[in-house]
């Protein structure tokens, strides 16, 4: 934990450009999750593909399944969900704790409930570069204790990728990013810079709070805000009588076709073909695919 001395505000903050409440849809095999980014009104934000809100309770989950071409960002809220894929590797990850995960070439994979109850938390979906869409896969892990985190005037920061209040996460962002979970005390203030030419976008988890501008009408639970891209950072009020928590991300522009279909994001319809067919017949990462099912 750490803190240091207050940040003034900015001059120009980035202004508050689209505001979406989250829509619930049925995902994976009895599931349900709020979707923003990835969604009609939505599609994507450079280099953002998705980001779903999940509540799941057993049975239902997300059952074996592929992904190639982008990572997959799960962070849980409340609960646990354990994660197997088709090269053997089995984990679980519990409240607070992240998995980053590169598919690359190709994974399959299951993401199913470890525990009764409801499982709660975000799933965010990041884009690869086409130099980076082949390579092997990979993870990285972090536990909730092992997550970098810093305090500072009523704001708490649990910094998953990125930098914020001058303490920075472990996490290589292979696709440069910046992720973090705020919590604002009632009557705080917050102002994060966030890199010029980098798109953003905030998440409400909890409470609400004036993003933008001082004064600006409140955005509440589910709420998605996507930033505008000009000025110096994120500008947050807490002007009600609770705490506020959010999510802020923010990526620096791929700027190269996306073509998806389910669970593959490439540049062009032919290499969409081509993951379809290595998924069908088993090869160029897919190797193992027909002779591996989930526990």
């Amino acid at each position: 934990m750490s803190s240091s001395a207050p940040t003034a505000p900015f001059k120009n903050p980035r202004a508050v450009v689209r505001k979406l409440l989250s829509e619930a849809q049925s995902e994976g095999h009895g599931a349900t999750v709020r979707r923003s980014i990835g969604r009609h009104e939505l599609r994507s934000l450079d280099p953002f593909l998705m980001l779903d809100e999940f509540s799941v309770s057993k049975p239902a989950g997300f059952p074996d399944h592929p992904h190639r071409g982008f990572e997959t960002v799960t962070y849980m809220l409340d609960g646990a969900f354990t994660h197997q894929d088709f090269s053997g590797r089995k984990g679980t990850i519990r409240t607070g704790d992240v998995q980053w995960m590169t598919a690359g070439r190709g994974i399959v994979h299951s993401e199913m409930p470890a525990s009764d109850g409801v499982q709660k938390g975000l799933q965010l979906w990041i884009n690869l570069a086409s130099k980076d869409k082949m390579i092997e896969p990979r993870y990285q892990e972090l536990q909730s204790k092992d997550i970098s985190r810093a305090e500072k005037d009523g704001v708490e920061v649990r910094i998953i990728a990125g930098e914020a209040f001058g303490v920075r996460s472990p996490v290589y962002t292979r696709t440069p990013t910046l992720y973090m979970d705020f919590t604002m005390r009632p009557g705080s203030q917050l102002h994060q810079p966030v890199p010029a030419g980098w798109n953003a976008f905030v998440y409400v988890i909890e409470g609400e709070g004036s993003f933008g501008r001082e004064g600006a009408a409140p955005a509440a639970a589910h709420h998605c805000l996507v930033l505008g891209a000009d000025g110096d950072g994120l500008s947050v009020w807490n002007g009600s009588g609770a705490p506020l928590r959010f999510v802020l991300a923010a990526g620096r522009p791929l700027k190269e076709p996306v073509v998806q279909q389910g669970p593959f994001v490439m540049n062009t319809r032919a290499e969409i073909q081509q993951a379809t067919e290595d998924y069908y017949y088993g090869r160029n990462g897919f190797e193992k695919a027909g002779h591996w099912s989930s526990a």
